[in-house]
């Protein structure tokens, strides 16, 4: 069911909800936590459709503030929109289109919609204020999601994220390797138990994924990480591959196809290993499995990105 509330106020949107609930059952009760999605007019429904399947695993209520870029030449009003049952997975969703003056209060509008007792989570699936924690939704949410991948330049906003980073933040760079870092870890835990003397990592000039892997690897293993940042004649963006170089031998996992990684060991067969790109879905849902600090991303978007550029200390 959607219900829409044009030129509308928060109290209209407040008294509306309560109507629902008593009139149609649809409740509020069981909800885990208040999702706050920041985006531009014209930027929601891809976010609201990724919400909404998270939703399944993380039952919430989505507070979308759509705003417009103009915040001077229109009058200042708010356009709301109510979304529950079919159309909103197992979320409940509310759509502030606000105009105008109206838009310069993101903080003043979702305040009176959150959830009660409920953890707060802030969203930014396009661009993303310069420092998250010290902007008026940041402020209030445990956890702030970004996308460095959606921003003009990707690296860079990584680069920014190191020195501004507070605990509570995460981006969706780190969350695309979850997979990655995943196989990287199964591989060294298997025999032969050697130590890595150098790492590879080629990827993308424009994948900010590429980046953080690097800085992981360097972290972790506390040896030189050679970056290769190129650009395939087949076009592909993101990770290309990594290389890990042991006395016995280099072991090699790169991306073959979207879905398929290659690994070749030494001594060993040559393997297919499934490795997808992560929808938008899949990486909501997991940052909303938890809600406390990524303190390992914390460590690597601090220390490990900074060290990139640094000689390894010597043990």
């Amino acid at each position: 069911m959607i219900v829409d509330l044009p030129d509308s106020t928060i109290s209209r949107v407040q008294k509306t909800l309560v109507k629902i609930r008593e009139e149609g059952g649809a409740v509020a009760l069981g909800r885990v936590l208040t999702l706050i999605i920041s985006t531009r007019l014209g930027d929601e429904e891809e976010a609201i459709e990724a919400a909404n399947d998270a939703s399944r695993e993380h039952p919430m209520r989505v507070i979308v503030v759509s705003t417009s870029t103009d915040l001077d030449d229109v009058d200042g009003r708010l356009d709301a929109q109510i979304r529950v049952g079919g159309d909103a997975g197992a979320s409940e969703v509310i759509l502030l289109r606000a105009y105008g003056e109206t838009a310069s209060d993101e903080e003043g509008l979702v305040t009176g919609l959150l959830l009660p007792d409920a953890p707060v989570v802030a969203w930014w699936p396009k661009t993303a204020p310069p420092v998250v924690s010290e902007s008026p939704l940041g402020r209030i949410a445990q956890r702030r999601i970004t996308d460095a991948a959606s921003q003009s330049n990707p690296r860079q906003s990584i680069i920014d994220l190191a020195r501004s980073y507070a605990p509570g933040d995460t981006d969706f760079a780190w969350t695309r390797l979850t997979l990655w870092r995943a196989q990287l870890a199964a591989v060294l835990d298997q025999p032969p138990y050697e130590s890595v003397t150098e790492v590879g990592v080629s990827g993308a000039p424009d994948s900010p994924s590429t980046l953080l892997l690097a800085a992981w690897l360097r972290l972790q293993l506390q040896v030189p990480v050679d970056g290769d940042l190129t650009t395939r004649a087949t076009g592909s963006s993101g990770i290309h591959g990594v290389r890990l170089v042991r006395a016995s031998g280099s072991i090699v996992l790169e991306r073959s196809l979207d879905d398929v990684a290659t690994l070749t060991q030494p001594g060993q067969p040559t393997h297919d290993l499934a490795l997808p790109r992560r929808s938008l879905r899949d990486c909501l849902a997991e940052e909303l499995r938890r809600l406390d600090p990524d303190d390992l991303f914390g460590n690597v978007v601090r220390h490990g990105v900074g060290q990139l550029s640094e000689p390894v200390q010597s043990n």
